[in-house]
């Protein structure tokens, strides 16, 4: 089966230059993997999975990489956020899956990182795990928490083989499995840009798991692209949630991290999203220069960082990488059958082009 378009290979008017892979992989030293998890029908359906983010090649992991959170609506989970807010960094493997699943996800990272650094990693230090949630119940057995420890090493484990500069799977994989996004079948996504400074040129990625939004709200380059699709739609209210993960090479400090997190909001807003009650809307950014070396280091921390005047092109960057990846989270996924037999149907890519680049005055 030919895989299906991107959101740029629809010739959709999105702004900016991405990077050669348009995925958060373009960012030197990122890494993902996935464990995804299909089986069984009926009341046990099991559509879910795991999706595993390293900020470094795995024998750099124990190097810190400064950080910035924001919850643009708290009804979700992405543990790790206490300790990034207070010191604003974090290390190891970021996981994501399911919301009855974290636990199990979080457990697991922990034990990923107490294994592979044995020395250091219980003794000295202790793994305070970045784990990121969304509800897949309406396709996914959900209750059963059918995502085990194995599977999260999985995860981690793809993503530690993976090569720099590795394309990244879309739409119904890793713990993107079972996701919906604007009642079409979501999932995970992802999308890069290339920031020219006058400090230098530097790389931006997103990697979502698109979970959230109503039909109605869609947007899609400035088309009311959801109201004009309403077959299929399935609920009254939203039910689910976004989280979103940032990468870049730009030097930047936590301080400026946290402001690039909170522009996450915006460019998930420009699909239409209002960040709806139900959802969880909660989005991190870290910035994988400055490598101190392995924590603690020298008792004497020097780092660079972008002047505030030269944040805007940061920003910019940071709302249309995140736009263009829930994009290509829902044009990635597939229609899915799942639990109790419901069907959520995938978007229409032609049918989304043309009324997206329908002419002025013209015929969607």
């Amino acid at each position: 089966m030919p895989s299906r378009p991107r959101a740029r290979e629809l010739a959709l008017p999105l702004p900016g230059a991405p990077g050669p892979l348009n995925a958060i992989t373009d960012v030197p030293g990122v890494r993902v993997g996935y464990k995804t998890l299909i089986s069984g029908e009926g009341e046990h359906a099991i559509r879910t999975g795991v999706t595993a983010i390293l900020p470094r090649a795995e024998d750099d992991l124990l190097h810190p990489v400064l950080a910035g959170s924001f919850s643009m609506n708290g009804n979700g989970e992405l543990t790790g956020c206490h300790w990034i807010d207070e010191a604003g960094w974090f290390m190891g493997p970021i996981t994501l899956t399911n919301t009855c699943s974290l636990g199990i996800a979080h457990h697991a990272t922990a034990r990923w990182m107490l294994k592979t650094f044995p020395d250091v990693m219980g003794e000295t230090l202790w793994p305070l795990p970045v784990v990121g949630e969304t509800f897949d119940g309406w396709l996914n057995d959900i209750a059963g928490q059918h995502v085990t420890e194995a599977d999260v090493l999985a995860a981690i484990e793809a993503a530690a083989a993976s090569p720099d500069f590795a394309p990244v799977a879309e739409g119904n994989v890793g713990g993107g499995t079972g996701m919906i996004a604007y009642e079409f079948k979501g999932g995970t996504g992802t999308s890069s840009r290339i920031v020219r400074t006058k400090a230098g040129e530097y790389t931006l990625g997103a990697l979502v798991q698109a979970n959230h939004g109503r039909r109605s709200w869609l947007t899609v380059c400035g088309a009311a692209a959801g109201r004009a699709m309403p077959e299929d739609a399935l609920w009254p209210s939203e039910r689910g949630s976004i989280i979103v993960i940032l990468a870049t090479d730009a030097p930047l400090e936590s301080t400026q991290l946290r402001r690039v997190a909170k522009r996450i909001g915006i460019g998930i807003g420009r699909g239409g999203t209002p960040s709806g009650n139900n959802s969880g809307d909660i989005f991190l950014a870290f910035s994988t220069a400055n490598d101190p070396g392995v924590f603690p280091g020298a008792p004497l921390r020097r780092i660079e960082a972008l002047s505030d005047e030269a944040m805007d092109d940061v920003f910019m960057a940071a709302v249309e990488v995140v736009e263009e990846a829930v994009l290509n989270a829902m044009l990635g996924a597939e229609t899915m059958v799942g639990r109790r037999g419901r069907l959520v149907r995938a978007i229409d890519p032609e049918r989304l082009k043309s009324l997206v680049c329908a002419p002025p005055g013209g015929a969607a």
